[in-house]
């Protein structure tokens, strides 16, 4: 599967983003998809995971009520709404797809495809 993110960017603190990510490829045989965080020097770090052929979603604890995870089946593509941005978010994003049998994955090593990464800086 081929994952292509989009829609990073500049952003003062407080402002909105909306990434997306447009799968190609097999792209039958993923069932959870997700968007994970980087920063230079640290490890891989879960954002968000949404069950591909379901409606579960779950959100890390940093993000929960300020991001929002959704797809559109039909386009093959998953967005992350990101609403009161902090400074502390501003990293390299990644959308990322598993084909495992499980709906929702929150570990790295649980998926199997990586897209390219999307900047988001958040100033102050």
């Amino acid at each position: 599967v081929q994952l292509v993110e989009s829609g990073g960017g500049l952003v003062q603190a407080g402002g909105s983003l909306r990434l997306t990510c447009a799968a190609s490829g097999e792209t039958v045989r993923t069932y959870a998809r997700g968007w994970f965080r980087q920063a230079p020097g640290k490890e891989r770090e879960f954002v968000a995971a949404i069950a591909w052929f379901g409606t579960t979603a779950r959100y890390a604890d940093s993000v929960k009520g300020r991001f929002t995870i959704s797809k559109d089946n039909a386009k093959e593509t998953m967005y992350l709404k990101m609403n009161s941005l902090k400074t502390e978010d501003s990293t390299v994003y990644y959308c990322t797809a598993s084909g495992g049998g499980k709906e929702i994955y929150n570990t790295v090593e649980e998926y199997d495809d990586w897209g390219q990464g999307t900047q988001v800086t958040v100033s102050s």
